[in-house]
């Protein structure tokens, strides 16, 4: 997800003349896809965890680091939401 973001950066620096409308589209989509992905990484945890509660054959090893991708996932897209909120409420509060 964060060679995402650089790549996002890297694509949006070099192409300046960017119109809006076209930079709302790809930020909507990159911002689309990476909750999709975090999504599919909950699903992916909760699968193997349900397999191993059922007995399958599983290991307990992929099951807790599946997890722990899934919550480092789910931290991450928690805490760029609060500073995208932080950075909404500063621009607000600006004084025109």
């Amino acid at each position: 997800m964060i060679n995402k973001i650089n790549n996002l950066f890297s694509t949006t620096a070099a192409a300046t003349a960017t119109k809006p409308a076209e930079a709302q589209k790809e930020f909507a989509t990159f911002l689309k896809d990476a909750i999709n992905k975090v999504n599919d990484e909950q699903i992916q945890a909760d699968k193997l965890t349900e397999k191993l509660v059922k007995g399958e054959n599983v290991d307990l090893h992929q099951v807790m680091i599946a997890a722990q991708k899934a919550s480092i996932s789910m931290q991450l897209a928690i805490e760029i939401r609060n500073k995208a909120i932080e950075a909404y409420q500063d621009m607000m509060r600006m004084q025109v």
